[in-house]
């Protein structure tokens, strides 16, 4: 017999998928169900969620446009660490799911529920994440987890389901869907089905976010400028944006040159490895801008750290510890290290790539007086000697006991 629960707050997307879990937490648990669906820039109409939810008999009903908090609190303290998983991948699933998990929890206090529910499945990163952000903020929620309890074990189950409760199928859903699309204003994560083997190349199909970069892309290279205050982008072509508009026009600039595509084999923080095809283009445009900016005003001690701890970094957002408190401590290093960094980039977007070509800054580090090649004041190369002299030190005295002596034996 299922635990007694009063109201429940799904996450709720308005899909088949979903919209069964909605029926199924009625019928399992014969709970009240609150939705909430984020608007998080995925691209899609959030109205027919609404009245799916209604027609399911939904009384609270919570549609809440996210875009601002979630480019504001959530991306761009990712990209001030230049933040990659594995080396190329930009996180955009895993940075939108803490964000969602913060506010399913505060709708349960809000309306007093006493469990929140999401729809991933058992074998993903999706259920990790979800629900340590939903411990983190609230330690004695009950989280409800359909893909690990129910006995559908698959699309005909879900299907027979369906049609048992009302609940319309459209008749692209009635087959094997030929993979699963995760979209928000930072990315689109394409996985599972054709997707599945790692040798086969995605069709062009799978790409809706970027036009091809060699068939559909400009002929002619784009120029931009971003403008940064304290780490963050805020101005393209002098024009001032809010956080999500900026990513918004990055995301139209970087389409037309089909910048930010990644066919991507990583390693799932449960244990195996996926596939998946990944598309971030103004995210990709961001990145590169935003080391730009750094490398003419960020002292080379601080960068190398933010380099050093940006993969730790990485891994803990991959593997759902957004609200750890070793996230917060690397965070807090991080945002120090961004109070110069400031200034404009200029990036050349052609064929698939951006390209910085320019940068300047008021805190810029960069002394055409000590790198020139002409003659200068204000650098005695003689100084350099002495350098390389007490440097070397440690490696001739190695050199020289080698020589004298031969390695101690030991029996």
């Amino acid at each position: 017999m299922a635990e007694k629960i009063n109201k429940v707050v799904l996450a709720y997307s308005g899909g088949l998928d979903t919209s069964i879990i909605l029926k199924w937490l009625q019928v399992t648990y014969d709970c009240e169900v609150v939705t909430f669906t984020a608007d998080l820039g995925q691209g899609e109409e959030l109205e027919p969620a609404r009245r799916k939810a209604e027609m399911l008999g939904i009384k609270e009903i919570f549609i809440d446009d996210l875009r601002e908090e979630f480019v504001a609190d959530y991306v761009f303290p990712m990209f001030r660490a230049n933040t990659v998983y594995e080396g190329q991948y930009l996180l955009g699933t895993a940075i939108a799911r803490p964000l969602i998990a913060k506010r399913q929890i505060e709708i349960a206090k809000a309306v007093g529920a006493d469990a929140v529910c999401h729809g991933a499945t058992g074998k993903g990163n999706d259920q990790v994440r979800f629900e340590l952000g939903y411990y983190a903020l609230n330690p004695d929620i009950k989280v409800i987890a359909p893909w690990r309890e129910w006995d559908l074990h698959s699309r005909t189950d879900l299907i027979n389901f369906a049609e048992q409760h009302q609940i319309p199928v459209p008749k692209d859903k009635r087959g094997e869907s030929p993979f699963s699309v995760d979209a928000n204003l930072l990315h689109t994560s394409s996985e599972g089905k054709a997707l599945e083997d790692p040798w086969m190349e995605a069709e062009g199909h799978v790409y809706s976010r970027t036009d091809d970069p060699v068939a559909d892309a400009p002929v002619e290279p784009e120029y931009i400028e971003i403008e940064f205050e304290k780490g963050d982008a805020v101005a393209i072509n002098g024009v001032a944006m809010t956080p999500a508009t900026m990513l918004t026009a990055l995301n139209d600039h970087g389409r037309k040159h089909g910048i930010g595509r990644l066919d991507l084999l990583e390693n799932r923080f449960v244990g195996m490895k996926s596939r998946g095809i990944y598309e971030t283009p103004g995210g990709t445009i961001l990145l590169a801008a935003h080391r730009g900016i750094e490398q003419i005003t960020l002292d080379k001690g601080a960068m190398h750290l933010k380099d050093e701890i940006m993969p730790k970094y990485a891994e803990a957002i991959y593997n759902g510890f957004w609200f750890s408190p070793e996230r917060e401590m690397m965070q807090a290093l991080i945002d120090q290290s961004q109070e110069f960094v400031a200034g404009t980039v200029r990036l050349m977007l052609y064929k698939g790539a951006a390209h910085v070509v320019g940068r300047k800054s008021q805190y810029s580090l960069y002394s055409m007086e000590h790198v020139t090649f002409e003659e200068d004041s204000v650098y005695d190369q003689r100084d350099a000697e002495g350098f390389i002299k007490l440097n070397a030190l440690r490696l001739q005295l190695l050199k020289r006991r080698g020589k004298v002596t031969e390695p101690p034996a030991y029996d």
